[in-house]
């Protein structure tokens, strides 16, 4: 089979990313050619260990009158990224432009068997009214549910090819529903595929002395995953014994700001910046609780990898977190509710110091209970956790292509 994979930003550094790289790398396990269409910065082509750089075709940003940075998915990305929502017509016109440029010499050399796009947005929309005769399957990350909300003035056009795209893949049955509503498609369409992680590389291992407890996050800096609410929390527990691990990297006034805040626990802080997946597994090895205090998600990959290599899980009530709990009841996972009015990135201010002190509580209890238990017993939960390795996820993402071939 051949596989035409698409994402509009890099195949890296998000999760969205991840997900593209596990799926072409059990394809090609699999024994398919895989082929990848991605945006990145100008002169920046990615090298990625399962794919030949030869079959990556790059759109780049910052030539033929794209902007110089990436258009994000989200609004806060970890490189230096730019909004859907500052884009005007002639913008989204050159956008579609130079995608499509890629995609017609693409295809046209590699003639591919399915494409398997990510995000119901633009990029999906495009493949599908360019090539409606080339069975397609699209991911659906969450992100591209944000920008559909936000960005009013682009659903027309999103619509016209997603809602004709003939299989989509969701990360939970919330989700699902969610896609059904927004884009208007029958829901015979829609598959639960979820989300995975690497069990290759997130396992458990013995823990060290919880002295200190470790804390770990990884993800953004930024708003919208939470993290200056955290590091505020946690100023408000220096009488406990805790050192945070501060995974990830961001840009702009709110990267600037989480590094101010993490500057007042200076003594129980390490700063990693963004890490591989590798040294990501080992840290998690090395850590008690993952901590992840975002205000969306589509199916959080941390908090599956977190489960997996024996950490207690302190994360927002999410649907996507709600999803990973409902599979793995047994495990260590504290849910913190929302709070209300809560905005596209933001907390409402008055809302604000009741969410940090839910995190500072629910952090406080799970300090004081890792010395009597540093090590989880994980055996309860092996099924659950199967169910989320990217052998499974692949399993279940190569059945739709069957299925759209009518090889089954």
């Amino acid at each position: 089979m051949r596989i035409l994979h698409l994402i509009s930003q890099r195949p890296d550094s998000t999760g969205s990313g991840i997900y593209i790289q596990q799926l072409i790398e059990k394809s090609a396990m699999a024994g398919h050619s895989n082929r990848l269409v991605c945006g990145v910065a100008k002169g920046d082509i990615p090298h990625l260990a399962m794919i030949n750089s030869a079959y990556i075709s790059c759109v780049e940003f910052g030539q033929r009158q794209l902007p110089a940075n990436i258009v994000g998915m989200s609004d806060e990305m970890p490189y230096p990224s730019i909004r859907f929502r500052d884009l005007d017509h002639t913008d989204i016109a050159t956008y579609e432009f130079e995608f499509a440029r890629a995609l017609v010499a693409v295809i046209r050399k590699f003639r591919p068997h399915i494409i398997h796009s990510h995000h119901l947005w633009l990029l999906s929309s495009l493949a599908s009214r360019l090539y409606p005769q080339i069975p397609m399957v699209t991911t659906c990350h969450g992100s591209d549910i944000r920008q559909f909300r936000t960005c009013s003035h682009l659903r027309a056009r999103v619509l016209s090819g997603c809602r004709n795209i003939p299989a989509i893949l969701a990360l939970s049955e919330p989700q699902k529903s969610e896609i059904q509503s927004l884009y208007h498609v029958a829901p015979e369409k829609i598959t639960v595929i979820g989300g995975g992680y690497s069990s290759e590389l997130f396992f458990q291992k013995k823990k060290p002395s919880p002295s200190p407890v470790r804390l770990i996050y990884a993800g953004k800096l930024s708003y919208a995953k939470g993290v200056p609410y955290l590091l505020k929390a946690l100023t408000t527990l220096e009488d406990m014994d805790f050192h945070l691990d501060l995974v990830g990297s961001g840009t702009g006034p709110e990267y600037e700001e989480c590094m101010l805040l993490a500057g007042k626990l200076a003594g129980k802080i390490s700063l990693h910046g963004s890490v591989p997946q590798t040294q990501l597994a080992q840290l998690m090895r090395e850590n008690h609780i993952m901590i992840l205090p975002s205000l969306y998600e589509g199916l959080p990959l941390t908090v599956l990898e977190a489960v997996a290599s024996g950490c207690r899980v302190i994360a927002t009530d999410l649907v996507g977190t709600r999803e990973i709990h409902s599979y793995l009841p047994e495990a260590d996972i504290t849910l913190i509710p929302l709070p209300r009015g809560l905005e596209v990135d933001r907390i409402p201010p008055a809302e604000q110091p009741g969410f940090i002190r839910s995190l500072e509580e629910s952090i406080r209890a799970s300090l004081l209970r890792v010395p009597t238990k540093p090590d989880l017993d994980l055996a309860p939960l092996t099924a659950g956790i199967n169910h989320f390795n990217w052998n499974s996820v692949y399993r279940r993402c190569e059945h739709v292509y069957n299925i759209l071939l009518g090889q089954t």
